[in-house]
């Protein structure tokens, strides 16, 4: 399959500035990510970022890249833009890589983008959760899926319930999951058919998304399928925190 890998990096960061200009191994983390992007047999990777210094740092390294609005609310909103820009086909499949994810596995890439198909406008990722604090987490987002590997929903909560097995939840935690319990955890890395990603930003906000603070509950609200490509091993954690920026700068080095 063909697709287009767009790179939304925002300069602003609350909890690391310039985060996507941070250093790995002597280069930005942003070039690392398209880096890694390339090695998914994308048609074609681009950056799409709100500040002149990026751009300047993607040619700098000959990363495609293009300014944008400065005034997005969201990554979505900004990687249509640039779909729109490069006037894609209404049919052409996108895949939205946040810029802070220089480890990210690049067939993870592939398989997410394959999901997209005449009946499914967009899909995601999922890996299955082995560890009772994770379930329990709500930092932690789980996806549910019908039989044809579509999410029914996501939530912050621990679904699905294993409602015997967790019958004493509510006083404590349990100190394992139970057999052939594993829920899955969602992995934010979207593909989308071009048409929808144009009409995605348009939608009126649901309640089910403000409740849960998950933009993807939007998509489900109104009635449009989310495919979900499940892999077994949890991939890489991207860079959030000082901690994090260490741990990959490590790496690198």
């Amino acid at each position: 399959m063909t697709f287009t890998v767009i790179i939304p990096a925002r300069l602003a960061s609350t909890r690391l500035p310039d985060k996507p200009l941070a250093d790995l191994g002597g280069k930005p983390m942003v070039v690392r990510v398209a880096e890694r992007a390339a090695l998914s047999g994308a048609g074609r990777i681009i950056v799409a970022t709100d500040h002149p210094s990026i751009l300047a740092a993607c040619a700098a390294h000959g990363i495609a890249a293009m300014l944008t609005r400065d005034d997005h609310p969201s990554g979505t909103d900004r990687i249509a833009e640039v779909a729109r820009a490069l006037d894609l086909p209404p049919q052409a499949v996108v895949v939205n890589l946040q810029g802070d994810e220089p480890l990210i596995d690049p067939a993870l890439l592939a398989a997410c983008a394959a999901r997209i198909g005449a009946d499914v406008p967009m899909s995601t990722c999922a890996h299955p959760l082995h560890e009772v604090a994770d379930a329990f987490n709500p930092n932690v987002v789980k996806v549910v899926l019908d039989r044809a590997g579509r999410a029914l929903y996501f939530s912050r909560a621990t679904i699905p319930w294993a409602r015997d097995a967790f019958a004493q939840a509510a006083q404590s935690r349990p100190a394992a999951l139970p057999d052939g319990y594993l829920p899955l955890r969602h992995i934010g890395l979207y593909a989308y058919r071009n048409d929808f990603l144009q009409a995605y930003p348009r939608l009126e906000v649901s309640p089910l998304e403000s409740i849960e603070a998950l933009e993807q509950l939007r998509v489900l609200w109104h009635g449009h399928p989310i495919a979900v490509h499940v892999t077994n091993a949890a991939p890489a954690p991207g860079v959030d925190t000082p901690e994090d920026l260490e741990r990959v700068r490590a790496h690198f080095a």
